[in-house]
């Protein structure tokens, strides 16, 4: 009786749905991983809550709460709190970055996506990646 692999899943978490739908694309062509979108704040919130995701990638400048306070959130409770979180943001500024660590951020991406960079950053995030310390803070 063969084992089945689980199908990894990311939550993608942009207002953008250009944004959104690149990183999609990404994820399910070259890495095979299953992409639940959200728009809101509020909608990613409400799916980190109730659903355990592999991996969370989220943009910081977004209407409503704001990113900054999704990933608090997250890191406070519900099904995510370990979760791999990856910042995917136009602000690359210490200050950003410094903040991001504070919360438990994992990796930084620099908007506009490199789709190699995004592909190895989450490579390495998912469990079993290639890296024991999955701390990765390259911009790309």
């Amino acid at each position: 009786m063969g084992l089945e692999k689980r199908r990894h899943t990311a939550l993608v978490v942009d207002d953008d749905e250009s944004m959104r739908s690149m990183i999609a694309r990404i994820l399910e062509h070259d890495l095979g991983v299953r992409p639940v979108l959200a728009g809101t704040c509020e909608e990613a919130i409400r799916l980190a809550e109730r659903t355990e995701f592999d991996i969370i990638l989220l943009d910081l400048l977004m209407p409503g709460v704001g990113g900054f306070e999704v990933l608090r959130l997250i890191r406070r409770q519900g099904a995510n709190v370990e979760t791999p979180v990856v910042i995917v943001s136009v602000l690359d500024d210490k200050a950003t970055v410094d903040r991001c660590m504070a919360l438990k951020a994992h990796a930084f991406v620099t908007k506009p996506v490199n789709r190699d960079v995004l592909g190895g950053i989450v490579r390495a995030q998912l469990p079993n990646g290639p890296h024991p310390d999955k701390r990765d803070w390259r911009r790309g």
